[in-house]
C-alpha cells in the first residue's frame, strides 16, 4: 500500500495524550487547574492544522476565554448550559455525579446540537446555524464537569462512510494523512486517535461510529436503541440514529457511555431501563457497583462466530486478525462458537432503502424557508426550495435524497420500503434467535452466546478519492456494522491490529441492553492484546 505511514504525533505525548481518569484525578488532586486540558487541547487541534496537510478534524472551537461564562467549562453545573437539567437520567446514570469528567476536553460531532457553538451537520445549508437549545447527552457531559472543545468534521448529515461528503473539506487520517479516518463520524475518530482530545462523541446510523474507530486505531461504542437519548441529534434516519462514543481505550469509550447513558423524557424512544455500571465492565468503577456487570475477563465467556461475517472475499490479512484475536480470546478461557446469522447479505439493500426514505422524510424541513439557508432572487415558492436545496445540499445527500423519495412514492412503498422492513423485522429475529439470554454475563448452554464477533470493516482505510465515483463500493463499508443499526443491538469496535501501519478492528455485538458484557469482552481482548491490537 502506498501513501505516508508516519503516525500522526499530534497529541502522542503531554496532558492531552492523558487517559480521562488520569485527567480527572489530575483535575481532583489540584495538579493542575480545571481548564488546563481544554487550553492544552485548543493548542494541539491548531497545531494539527498548520501541517502540509490539515488533519481538519475540527469545523469550530471553543473560546477559552468565553468558556466558563458560556457554559463551555462549568464545574458540574448543569444550569451553565442553557437547559434545564432535570430530565430523568435513569437509574444508574452518572449525569448526577459531579466531577465524573471534571477536566476532561472532549469533542462533539456537528450534528449534536450545542449551545455557543454552531451545529452544521457539515451542511451549507446550514452554514452558521446555532441552536437555540444544547442536546441532552452534551448536558450530561457538562454536568459531569466536561470541557466541549469544539464541534468535529463530519460526512454532510452524516450520510457517508468516508468523511469525503463533508462541505468543509476532508477529514485526514493520522496514521496516513492521505487516506481517509472512516465517517460519518470521522472528524471525532480522527481527533481522539491523533490525540487531540481523549475522548469525543459521534453518531451511528449504519456504523459510522464504530467504522471509523476501526479505520483510525481507536474505540468506538455503538449502544442499544434507546439507550442513550436522541434529544438535540439532528436527524437522518431517526429509527436508526444513535449517538455513541469514542475513547482510545475500552474503559474510556465507556466512561463517556455512562456519563450519557439513561431515559430521557424529551425523547420518545428513550427506554426506561437500568443502566449498569459499565466502568466496572471495563475494569474500574465503584466498588458497590453492579457485582453482575465487574469484569471477569474472558473465561466463560461464550464468543459466537458468525460465518456470514468472514466470507471468502474477506481480505485475507483482516481474516488473520481477527482469527488470530479469537485464538487469543480461547486461551484466555473464552468458549468459541460458530453460528448462522442467515439475512446477513440482505443487511445492506434494506439498511440503504430505510434510510434513504427516513432521510427523504427527514430533510424535508430544510427548503429556505423554515431552517438553513434561503437561495436569493427566487420568483416562487417553488423556486425558493429548489434554488435552496440544490445549492445548500451536497451530491451524496441529494442522492440519498432521490433514492428515499422514490422508495416511498406511490406504487413502489410496498415494492421498496415495506419489503426492506420485512428484511429489517428478519436480521432483528436472527440475532434474537443466536442470543438465547437477553442479557448473557456467563456461561452459557448449548446453542447459547453472550457475545458475539466479526471484523468491523472489510477494509483498512482506502485513499483519499478512491472511492468517491463508485458509491456501491462506498456502501459495502458498512457491510458488517449496519446490521446491529437495523436490529437496535449494541456493539463496540476494538484495534486488533494493523496492516502495513494501517489499524483494524474487530466488533463485538451483544443483545439489546447487555452493553455490560459487550464491554467486559472488549475489555479482556484489550488485554490479551494490547492497547491498540497485537501490532
Amino acid at each position: 500500500m502506498s501513501g505516508n505511514r508516519e503516525q500522526e504525533t499530534t497529541g502522542r505525548d503531554g496532558a492531552a495524550a492523558s487517559g480521562i481518569d488520569e485527567i480527572v484525578r489530575a483535575v481532583a488532586a489540584g495538579a493542575v487547574a480545571p481548564d488546563h486540558y481544554l487550553r492544552d487541547a485548543l493548542r494541539r487541534i491548531e497545531a494539527s492544522n498548520r501541517a502540509d496537510k490539515p488533519l481538519n478534524a475540527f469545523l469550530s472551537l471553543v473560546d477559552p476565554d468565553a468558556a466558563t461564562e458560556k457554559g463551555g467549562a462549568t464545574d458540574g453545573a448543569a444550569g451553565a448550559s442553557g437547559g434545564d437539567a432535570s430530565a430523568d437520567d435513569g437509574a444508574g446514570g452518572a449525569a448526577s455525579e459531579s466531577g465524573l469528567l471534571r477536566g476532561v476536553p472532549l469533542g462533539i460531532k456537528d450534528n449534536i446540537a450545542t449551545l455557543g457553538l454552531p451545529t452544521t451537520c457539515g451542511s451549507r445549508i446550514l452554514e452558521g446555524y446555532h441552536s437555540p437549545y444544547e442536546a441532552t447527552v452534551v448536558r450530561k457531559l457538562r454536568a459531569a464537569g466536561a470541557r466541549i472543545a469544539g464541534k468535529t468534521n463530519m460526512d454532510e448529515f452524516a450520510m457517508g462512510s468516508s468523511n469525503e461528503n463533508s462541505a468543509y473539506g476532508v477529514v485526514r487520517n493520522p496514521h496516513d494523512r492521505d487516506r481517509v479516518p472512516g465517517g460519518s463520524s470521522g472528524g471525532s475518530a480522527a481527533a481522539v486517535a491523533a490525540g487531540l482530545v481523549p475522548g469525543a462523541l459521534g453518531s451511528e446510523t449504519g456504523g459510522s461510529v464504530r467504522q471509523p474507530a476501526s479505520l483510525c486505531g481507536i474505540v468506538g461504542i455503538k449502544p442499544t436503541y434507546g439507550r442513550v437519548s436522541r434529544y438535540g441529534l439532528v436527524a437522518f434516519a431517526s429509527s436508526l440514529d444513535q449517538v455513541g462514543t469514542f475513547g482510545r481505550t475500552v474503559r474510556d469509550a465507556s466512561l463517556l457511555l455512562q456519563v450519557i447513558s439513561g431515559h430521557d423524557t424529551r425523547d420518545s424512544t428513550s427506554a426506561r431501563t437500568d443502566v449498569p455500571d459499565f466502568r466496572a465492565a471495563a475494569g474500574g468503577g465503584d466498588e458497590g457497583g453492579d457485582e453482575a456487570a465487574r469484569p471477569a475477563g474472558l473465561k466463560g465467556l461464550v464468543v459466537g462466530v458468525p460465518t456470514e461475517y468472514f466470507p471468502d472475499s474477506l481480505d485475507p490479512e483482516i481474516r488473520t486478525l481477527c482469527k488470530g484475536a479469537l485464538e487469543r480470546m480461547e486461551a484466555a478461557g473464552a468458549i468459541l462458537r460458530p453460528v448462522s446469522l442467515p439475512h446477513t447479505d440482505l443487511a445492506i439493500p434494506s439498511y440503504y432503502v430505510i434510510a434513504s426514505a427516513e432521510a427523504s422524510s427527514n430533510l424535508a424541513r430544510y427548503d429556505g424557508v423554515r431552517y438553513g439557508v434561503r437561495a436569493e432572487g427566487a420568483a416562487s415558492t417553488h423556486d425558493v426550495y429548489e434554488a435552496t436545496r440544490s445549492h445548500g445540499f451536497g451530491l451524496e445527500v441529494k442522492r440519498r435524497i432521490m433514492l428515499g423519495t422514490y422508495a416511498l412514492s406511490s406504487g413502489y412503498y410496498e415494492a421498496y420500503y415495506g419489503r426492506a422492513q420485512k428484511v429489517r423485522a428478519l436480521i432483528a429475529r436472527d440475532f434474537r434467535d443466536v442470543f438465547a439470554r437477553a442479557n448473557g454475563g456467563g456461561t452459557s448452554g448449548d446453542g447459547e452466546v453472550d457475545v458475539l464477533f466479526t471484523p468491523t470493516s472489510p477494509s483498512t482505510a482506502f485513499g483519499i478519492g478512491e472511492r468517491v465515483d463508485d458509491p456501491l463500493q462506498m456502501y459495502l463499508s458498512d457491510l458488517f456494522t449496519a446490521t446491529a443499526n437495523l436490529a437496535g443491538v449494541p456493539a463496540i469496535s476494538v484495534p486488533v491490529g494493523a496492516i502495513e501501519g494501517l489499524p483494524v478492528g474487530g466488533q463485538f455485538i451483544a443483545p439489546k441492553w447487555g452493553e455490560a458484557v459487550m464491554i467486559r469482552a472488549a475489555t479482556g481482548l484489550e488485554a490479551v492484546l494490547g492497547e491498540g491490537g497485537d501490532r
